[in-house]
């Protein structure tokens, strides 16, 4: 469902961004669209819907569990993932780190194929991307990579999208592929696609690059 050799757009934006909410993530989805992306990744069943209704590409939805204090946040649980399937999600990304959880991740992906979704899980490791591919996930990617306690400053991970790739991975790269440049160099590595997010669609930290440059 998500083109080879496509962006992918995250239109997300945390309670304390001025953009935060449906209408604006639905905006920053639909420029993505004109501009060429493939598929959008949102965050939440109001964001999910009006991404739905304002685009025709597939939208990868996740729910995060911020508020819970736990590590392991990204549609962490199967209430999550009818949230997201609800809304319209037709690709659910989870969480498929081995750190632990009250509902093992296999239960989650289980959940997500049941709802006639594909699945996309977030690793940080390539043990992890593998045991996620063995177990059915449709997409790996490297969303975690350099957030865990044991790959921190590995973000971006080019040498893990490249392993994954040639282990026959279809492994999305995401995390830190900040620039164009990055952004090639990850598909030339094998990358099925990339997810760019900040460096689009977070005007307040690119404005925040801009003034440490300059200061």
């Amino acid at each position: 469902m998500i083109l080879r050799s496509g962006l992918i757009v995250s239109a997300q934006a945390r309670a304390d961004n001025p953009l935060h909410g449906p209408v604006h993530m639905a905006a920053m989805a639909r420029a993505a669209e004109q501009a060429g992306a493939v598929a959008i990744r949102a965050n939440g069943g109001a964001d999910i819907a009006a991404i739905r209704d304002a685009v025709g590409l597939p939208v990868l939805g996740i729910v995060k569990r911020l508020d819970s204090g736990d590590p392991v946040y990204i549609t962490p649980d199967l209430a999550a993932v009818e949230e997201a399937a609800s809304a319209g999600a037709q690709v659910i990304g989870l969480d498929a780190t081995d750190r632990p959880r009250a509902t093992p991740w296999r239960e989650v992906l289980g959940a997500i194929h049941a709802a006639g979704c594909e699945s996309f899980a977030d690793i940080s490791t390539f043990d992890e991307g593998m045991a996620a591919a063995e177990a059915g996930a449709a997409y790996v990617g490297t969303t975690l990579a350099g957030h865990t306690e044991a790959t921190r400053g590995r973000s971006p991970d080019l040498a893990l999208v490249e392993r994954l790739a040639r282990a026959g991975v279809r492994v999305v790269a995401e995390g830190g592929f900040d620039t164009p440049a990055l952004a090639a160099e990850a598909m030339a590595r094998g990358a099925h696609a990339v997810v760019v997010g900040t460096a689009i669609t977070n005007p307040r930290e690119i404005t925040r690059g801009f003034v440490r440059a300059l200061a």
